[in-house]
C-alpha cells in the first residue's frame, strides 16, 4: 500500500526518512533507522576529520545491510573540514545516497554525486530553491514547513501548503515534513503529493536516540505548546523547546543583544551536555509542534511500524 517511487528509488521499506540532527545522527542511531524500515542519515558534520567519519560509514555497513544516506551540510559555519574531502570519502565508500541542506549544491559537488552514481536528495525551503537544485540534477528534493523543528527558513509556511506547492512546482519526487509524528501525518503528507515523510523530532523521542532520558523524558511531557521560535534576529531562526536557555536567548534578542552573546545560550557544546548529562537547561534543543503528538517512548522499530499501521487504518477509514 505505502511503496511509492520514493520507496522504490532509495531501496526501503518503508516511505519514512530520518531527519538529519548535529549531534544526534550518528553511525549507531542511522543503522537502527534503515534496520527498522526507513532511511537512516549520516550527519557528515559531526566528524572533523576524514578519518572519522570513514570510520562511522564503516560502522553503519557493520550494523545494517539495509540502504543510508549521508548528509553534507552546506551552511559555512558548520563544516568543520572542506566538503569535497567529505564526498572523496563518499565516493571511496561507495556511498549510494547523499543529502545535502542549503540553498543549493555547488556545482562541482553536483558532478561529483553523479559521476559517483549516486542518487541525490537536496532539503530546501522554498519553490524557487527546488526549481533551482532541480536544473542542477537534483533526484529527489525535500521540504519541511513551518512546524518543524530546527532552521525553519525565512518563508513562513506550513506544511500543508508547502509540500504541494513544491510537488505543483517540480517534476521530481518530493518527501516532506514538519510536525509529522504518527501515521495520520504520514497519511497526511503522502495525500499530498510525496512520496516520503521526514521525521526528526518524533525520533529524538525513541529508546535508541543518543540523548540523556532526562530529556526524552521532557520532550515526551511537552505539549503543542512548548515550542518557540529564536535567532529570527539574526537571520538563522529555528524553532526550539521552550526551556530556560531558549527563553535567555529571546531575552537577548529582544534586548538586541549581538551575535557573540546568542551564540553563547545556542552554541553545540552546550546542546551536547543536555545530551550527555541530562542538564535539560543548559543549552538549547531543536523540536517540532509535533511534540504535542508524542506521548510514549518506544523502539525506533516499535515507532515505525505503529506509524505504518495507523497510516494503513486511516486510509481504510477514509474508504468507508
Amino acid at each position: 500500500m505505502f511503496q511509492t517511487t520514493i520507496t522504490k528509488m532509495l531501496g526501503i521499506k518503508y516511505p519514512i526518512i530520518g531527519g538529519t540532527m548535529m549531534s544526534i545522527s550518528k553511525a549507531d542511531f542511522v543503522a537502527v533507522i534503515s534496520n527498522a524500515g526507513g532511511l537512516g542519515v549520516l550527519a557528515s558534520a559531526i566528524y572533523h576529520s576524514t578519518a572519522d567519519f570513514s570510520a562511522a560509514i564503516d560502522r553503519i555497513k557493520e550494523l545494517t545491510d539495509k540502504p543510508f544516506a549521508v548528509n553534507i551540510n552546506l551552511f559555512p559555519s558548520m563544516r568543520p573540514i572542506d566538503n569535497d574531502d567529505y564526498v572523496d570519502v563518499l565516493v571511496e565508500k561507495g556511498v549510494k545516497i547523499v543529502e545535502t541542506s542549503g540553498h543549493s549544491a555547488p556545482e562541482d559537488l553536483c558532478t561529483r554525486f553523479k559521476q559517483a552514481g549516486m542518487t541525490w536528495i537536496h532539503k530546501c525551503v522554498g519553490i524557487r530553491y527546488a526549481r533551482k537544485v532541480e536544473r542542477m540534477g537534483a533526484d529527489i528534493v525535500t521540504v519541511v514547513g513551518y512546524e518543524n523543528g530546527g532552521a525553519t527558513g525565512k518563508l513562513d509556511i506550513g506544511t500543508m501548503v508547502l509540500v504541494p506547492a513544491i510537488k505543483d512546482a517540480i517534476d521530481l519526487p518530493v518527501i516532506g515534513g514538519g510536525g509529522i509524528s504518527d501515521g495520520r501525518g504520514v497519511t497526511a503528507v503522502l495525500s499530498l503529493g510525496a512520496g516520503a515523510v521526514i521525521i526528526g523530532t518524533r525520533l529524538m523521542i525513541t529508546r535508541e536516540c543518543p540523548i540523556h532520558d532526562n530529556l526524552k523524558q521532557a520532550l515526551c511531557n511537552a505539549s503543542e505548546l512548548d515550542t518557540m521560535l529564536i535567532m529570527r534576529s539574526i537571520g538563522a531562526t529555528h524553532r526550539v523547546w521552550n526551556n530556560a536557555a531558549a527563553q535567555k536567548c529571546l531575552e537577548i534578542e529582544k534586548s538586541n543583544g549581538d551575535f557573540d552573546e546568542v551564540l553563547s545560550i545556542v552554541a553545540g557544546d552546550k546542546a551536547r551536555l543536555m545530551y550527555d548529562k541530562g542538564d535539560i537547561e543548559v543549552g538549547v534543543v531543536s523540536a517540532g509542534q509535533g511534540l504535542g503528538l508524542i506521548h510514549d517512548i518506544p523502539t525506533v522499530k516499535e515507532l515505525f511500524d505503529r506509524i505504518m499501521g495507523e497510516a494503513r487504518q486511516t486510509v481504510a477509514m477514509l474508504a468507508e
